[in-house]
């Protein structure tokens, strides 16, 4: 029957669809290559917003398991069981600011957008006494893209609060990932070559540490930001009988905003220093001092003293990637900023020692043919002799 059918392929003649020429089969799976990388690029590109999702809900599992792993020092229970208490704080904790602080967070929020207005006309007016020519259009123009810039600040903060099904998406699959990490990362694995599944779980194990380690920096950040900021703001209040406004709104927006480095500092400070002025100089001078407390203790004590010894990010690389991860994808692309280019560094750390082991392993190589040659030689030379 076999012969019967290779009769009939000769009788019938080859496919047209068929490459005779190897040379010419090559180059069309070079370019057969290149067209799929290209359209995987496309295809990234195009649900980039999906997979930044994605990294977002590795993040939220990070930052779970990392509370898991810490209440496990001081708690001898199941691992689902510290996850469970983990979570279960966190939602206690939302609910807590939703009910308690919600009203009066909102009446701040509604106070500060005229607060920030009035300041500006402040300024604007005192350019102007020193002699600086602002017409009252170009001033209130000026005005509405400033009221504009922290409105969208305001909205995008707002939208990471409300925004509802991303944030459900990533706390759902967040909450997947940290209950069985490891069947995920065996999963991936699985995809790849037997001989770098080793590599890829090395790097994934270093990728998950830096990743804990860097989000309890940031939360821990947060925290001291916050809670500092609320306490020297209504310390003033106490002391002078002159309160700082909406000083509970300020301290939660420098939390907030401490996730991110260098931009939410400044945004937090020129916010808190804005309303600061609206109840005088004295009071203005004082919210710029709390201001570089807060961000001297947490730069040169907290942060140090936790992740940037472990991470150690460079500043400039890191303004460089929210710039443009906020470019490309908004206050999300910039909140994950930081994290993203902490797993690139690792990610080419693991890729740096790869190489450098790999270089040695060649060189060994080299040393002991060189060796070996040098031992035949002397053997020749011996048994010539």
């Amino acid at each position: 029957m076999s012969d019967e059918n290779h009769a009939e392929e000769r009788h019938i003649g080859a496919s047209p669809a068929r490459i005779s020429s190897p040379e010419l089969r090559h180059e069309m799976a070079r370019a057969a290559i290149w067209i799929a990388m290209v359209g995987l690029t496309v295809l990234a590109v195009y649900i980039s917003q999906s997979l930044l999702v994605i990294f977002g809900a590795l993040v939220f599992a990070s930052m779970i398991d990392g509370g898991a792993r810490l209440l496990g020092r001081v708690w001898h229970i199941g691992r689902s069981w510290r996850v469970a208490v983990v979570l279960v704080s966190a939602v206690v904790f939302l609910v807590w600011l939703a009910s308690f602080a919600g009203s009066q967070i909102s009446r701040e929020a509604a106070q500060l957008p005229t607060i920030v207005e009035d300041q500006a006309r402040v300024f604007f007016n005192w350019l102007r006494e020193q002699g600086f020519a602002v017409e009252l259009n170009q001033l209130q123009g000026l005005i509405g893209q400033a009221m504009s810039g922290f409105g969208t600040v305001t909205r995008a903060l707002g939208g990471i609060l409300g925004g509802l099904t991303s944030l459900l998406l990533v706390m759902i699959i967040g909450v997947y990932l940290v209950i069985e990490p490891r069947l995920y990362e065996r999963g991936v694995a699985w995809m790849l070559p037997r001989g770098r599944r080793k590599d890829f779980h090395i790097t994934a194990n270093r990728m998950a540490y830096t990743m804990r380690r860097l989000m309890f920096g940031r939360i821990v950040g947060m925290v001291v930001e916050g809670i500092f900021t609320y306490v020297m703001l209504v310390g003033y209040g106490a002391v002078t009988g002159d309160p700082i406004p909406m000083p509970a709104l300020l301290a939660i927006l420098t939390g907030l905003l401490a996730f991110i480095p260098n931009i939410g500092a400044v945004i937090s400070g020129v916010l808190m220093v804005l309303v600061g002025f609206s109840g005088g100089t004295e009071m203005g001078l004082y919210t710029i001092f709390v201001y570089f407390l807060v961000q001297n203790i947490d730069g040169y004590f907290v942060i140090p003293m936790i992740a940037k010894k472990t991470v150690d990010l460079a500043p400039a690389l890191v303004l460089a990637m929210q710039l443009i991860m906020g470019i490309l994808f908004g206050i999300l692309g910039l909140f994950l900023a930081d994290p993203l280019l902490a797993m690139i560094k690792v990610a080419l750390e693991r890729r740096s020692e790869q190489n450098d082991a790999e270089d040695a392993r060649l060189d060994a190589e080299a040393q002991a043919r060189a060796e070996a040659e040098a031992a035949l030689r002397v053997a020749q030379e011996g048994a010539d002799a």
